[in-house]
């Protein structure tokens, strides 16, 4: 009887040390790695104008339908972004609403300046501030212009003297031709070299 059982406990030890444990593989979850960084919105990029005439200095405002953003980087800022960018603006793509109007801008001031197929310019940032490089008239001059960031939108603003590029006879042939138009209640007729210039981008 105890030879039997001796067996049988032999039998079940031998039984149990041939099982395996199984052993429950713990699903590895997939790390993916999140992509930061904003990114240009593909055609947002706009630049308006405001000329004034008249000795009341009345708004005329205007913009250019056609910009090209070249040269930007990839960053997690407008600023990264856009450090170093280039634009080029056809002056053909000028609009004002009034094609006799961009008519005259085109045939009188415009083609009264150097080389201006196209306004051309950089941005470059440093010290929390953003400078644009702009040459007009194959003057080309750096200027600190005003920029913020709100709701996706990057914008600058600031306004140039056209005399600073030495656009002064540009601006006389467009007062002549718009001599009774830019007159005001003095009589006196005015075009200012001072242009108020709007840009934006928008960003995702």
């Amino acid at each position: 009887m105890k030879k039997i059982a001796l067996i049988a406990f032999t039998v079940a030890l031998l039984v149990t040390s041939c099982k395996k444990e199984e052993k429950k593989e713990t699903p590895v979850e997939e790390t993916k790695t999140e992509i930061t960084g904003l990114k240009i919105v593909s055609d947002s990029t706009k630049v308006n104008w405001t000329a004034y005439k008249t000795t009341d200095k009345v708004p005329v405002g205007g913009s250019f339908k056609e910009i090209a953003l070249k040269n930007t980087q990839n960053g997690e800022t407008p600023e990264a972004i856009l450090e170093g960018a280039s634009f080029s603006i056809p002056v053909s793509s000028v609009f004002t609403n009034d094609p006799i109007r961009d008519g005259k801008l085109k045939e009188f001031f415009f083609s009264a300046l150097k080389n201006t197929e196209a306004i051309g310019g950089t941005f470059n940032f440093r010290d929390g501030k953003c400078f644009l490089t702009l040459t007009l008239n194959d003057v080309t001059k750096q200027m600190e212009v005003s920029h913020e960031f709100t709701n996706n939108k990057f914008s600058v603003n600031s306004i140039i003297n056209l005399e600073d590029f030495g656009a002064q006879d540009a601006i006389a042939a467009l007062n002549k031709v718009c001599f009774d138009l830019h007159k005001g209640a003095d009589g006196i007729s005015k075009t200012w070299s001072e242009v108020e210039i709007k840009g934006s981008v928008l960003f995702e």
